[in-house]
């Protein structure tokens, strides 16, 4: 059925439930695994009113170095399962942009990922990365909550 999953993760606890159901489905199907975590233009997490304290270097730096905490620890999850993983650190994209273009970049048949189950004003103003993969992917879409 399916054969290649991508399971996005933002390091989040709720995310990380997402990542065990994506790495036991996989287990049970003897599908691999690519991990992803993305993370945002540096441009994107500033301000212009705010002065211009946390240099592009820096954050560049503290996101690799995030990104390479959450996906190491998903491979240990993996390793641990007897999963087959893969990961990858898309810089500089928005998340569903980032996980969309790399479940196609990878051919993926799977995306497994989380949500946060906003509603009503929550939802409107902060958007829904889950309901932005789902609209814009080509390959079915696990959302977990």
């Amino acid at each position: 059925m399916f054969t290649h999953i991508l399971i996005a993760t933002d390091g989040s606890e709720l995310a990380d439930k997402a990542v065990g159901q994506g790495l036991a489905l996989a287990g049970k199907l003897g599908a691999k695994v690519t991990a992803v975590t993305v993370t945002l233009p540096w441009s994107s997490t500033a301000s212009g009113e705010w002065p211009m304290v946390f240099p592009v270097e820096e954050y560049e730096r503290a996101a690799a170095a995030t990104a390479q905490r959450i996906l190491r620890a998903v491979a240990e999850k993996a390793k641990a399962a007897g999963v087959a993983c893969d990961t990858v650190h898309v810089q500089d994209q928005y998340a569903a942009e980032g996980i969309v273009g790399e479940a196609k970049n990878r051919k993926c048949d799977l995306i497994v990922m989380a949500s946060h189950g906003r509603r009503g004003v929550a939802r409107f103003v902060l958007g829904s990365e889950a309901t932005r993969v789902s609209t814009h992917s080509t390959v079915p879409v696990l959302i977990c909550r």
